[in-house]
């Protein structure tokens, strides 16, 4: 037999009083989503001693009302991620619970026709109510209210202006702490949430406002020009993630395959295309490969694309619930991480917007 395949022992874990970052050192040397997990702290930990890289965070699913907003927030305080790509969910139900109204511990056997009308939302085992939801609503379309008419807004600069918004009134939302922080907030499917319903109502105020797609996606990309090297981290799938992995090869269209200076680029062996794979990537996530969709495509099939290094070591993959993964994943860097990450200046993005 092969000595190459016995290069490191499994150490079984003994109980006793530890940290949460010694019991994930120690799963780390165990086996199947445990040893993932414990992996995971160990990519995000290198990600934040290297220097001159921008980590993105793609977030979908809705995890503002599972409790998993301020995590969020103290990740951009702390400046553990750079960039946040959301669903436009999770950067709107958030403002309910800064606002103080809050969600309830509920049930998923509760009886959904007695909910409807009581005007309970049910979110698997949360409870929201709908008063409280339309408050949050009629709030954001007051803001909606004070922006230009006349001018093509991206999402970031939407979200970048709200958060200001709601910081100036005590409210300490997703978007508050990113405006305070420089954290920019890309939100590519913004209008598939509460956002898409105070843009109705604003508009039936008499002041419709415009988003622009193209402008987004352009601001988004022209990130990977302003970087040596990028990581990603992704909780959940969907557009976030793909979004986020578009980075990495959407640079080439940008400067008409003509690359960018001071990267590592490739070229892709039948064209002119540079491609630029995101140095680190984690994965959180309960969808598996097999079906084609992109939630649960591994991040080695990434590799094919050009989207992710294939360097061992840079890398984890977690299939497990993110209200299990997040928490204890960020209390293993707190824990680990005690200086505050300085990060890039993001600030070119917002340079006259008002």
């Amino acid at each position: 037999m092969s000595e190459s395949y016995f290069n490191k022992k499994l150490e079984p874990i003994k109980v006793k009083e530890k940290s949460v970052s010694q019991l994930l050192a120690e799963m780390s040397r165990t086996a199947y989503q445990g040893r993932k997990l414990g992996e995971a702290v160990e990519v995000w930990e290198k990600m934040l001693k290297d220097p001159d890289l921008t980590i993105v965070m793609g977030l979908a699913g809705s995890m503002s009302t599972a409790g998993q907003w301020t995590i969020v927030n103290w990740l951009m305080e702390n400046r553990f991620i750079d960039v946040l790509v959301s669903t436009g969910a999770n950067v709107s139900e958030d403002i309910v619970d800064a606002m103080g109204f809050g969600y309830w511990l509920g049930s998923h056997m509760a009886k959904d026709e007695e909910l409807l009308e009581a005007d309970v939302n049910r979110y698997y085992d949360v409870f929201g109510k709908e008063t409280d939801y339309r408050k949050m609503e009629e709030l954001v379309t007051d803001f909606v209210m004070t922006l230009k008419t006349d001018f093509a807004y991206s999402s970031a600069e939407f979200l970048h202006l709200l958060g200001k918004y709601l910081g100036a009134k005590g409210i300490p939302s997703i978007t508050a702490v990113a405006a305070k922080n420089g954290v920019p907030i890309f939100s590519p499917a913004m209008s598939d949430s509460a956002y898409g319903e105070t843009f109705l109502m604003a508009k039936n105020k008499g002041h419709p406002i415009i988003l622009d797609s193209v402008k987004e996606f352009d601001q988004f990309v022209r990130i990977g020009t302003k970087t040596k090297d990028v990581a990603v981290v992704y909780i959940g799938g969907g557009v976030p993630k793909d979004l986020t992995q578009l980075i990495a090869i959407s640079v080439s269209p940008q400067t008409n395959d003509q690359g960018v200076a001071g990267r590592d680029g490739h070229l892709r062996k039948g064209l002119q295309e540079y491609y630029y794979p995101h140095k680190y990537a984690i994965q959180i996530t309960t969808d598996a490969p097999q079906w084609g969709g992109l939630s649960g495509c591994t991040l080695e099939e990434a590799v094919s694309w050009g989207k992710i290094n294939s360097e061992s070591g840079t890398r984890a993959v977690c299939y497990c619930d993110a209200t299990i993964a997040l928490p204890l994943i960020t209390h293993a860097l707190n824990e680990r991480v005690k200086t505050k990450r300085k990060g890039p200046d993001m600030s070119w993005l917002f340079e006259g917007v008002t």
